[in-house]
């Protein structure tokens, strides 16, 4: 019988979300790299990187969907002060909701313009890179495992998957 475990847990090292395209090449997985900005962006928002964190992500949204700008800088400086009480208060819930929330509006920003993922990836990667080891907020890292026995098979995959068999 297979067994599989998915686990979603949050740690402090930087996973930068690539999936290999063979050859040396990688691309960026969209969807790991909206998972993992949704919780490094919420997390920036209580460090000394927050400015420099902001400015970069309303750059890309300048860039990519111009006339929501001055509404993302103003729901992120929202966001800064909901994660700041929730962080005071050891409000664990909250703080999940918020990064719920800028995941959400990262993969819309990515679905409009995937080209950004790299520089989003970049501009996070450099804000986190900036702080103390110590200070980094954590981000998630997927990690699946299984067993299979006897004529099991087991699929894993961090996001879509088609399987087709006769």
């Amino acid at each position: 019988m297979a067994q599989i475990i998915y686990w979603l847990g949050k740690r402090a090292a930087y996973h930068r979300p690539q999936v290999s395209k063979g050859a040396g090449e990688s691309v960026m997985d969209p969807e790991l790299l909206v998972q993992t900005a949704g919780v490094t962006v919420v997390g920036l928002m209580a460090t000394d990187a927050w400015q420099r964190t902001r400015d970069g992500v309303v750059t890309l949204w300048r860039r990519v969907r111009p006339q929501q700008a001055d509404e993302v800088s103003t729901a992120l400086e929202e966001t800064r002060e909901e994660i700041l009480v929730a962080l005071r208060e050891g409000d664990s819930v909250s703080a999940e909701d918020l990064e719920r929330d800028w995941r959400r509006r990262l993969r819309r920003l990515l679905a409009a313009d995937p080209s950004v993922a790299q520089e989003l990836d970049r501009i996070l990667a450099e804000a986190r890179a900036s702080l103390p080891e110590d200070e980094r907020p954590p981000v998630p890292q997927v990690q699946m495992h299984a067993h299979a026995s006897g004529n099991a098979r087991v699929y894993q995959a961090g996001r879509d998957q088609h399987i087709i068999e006769r």
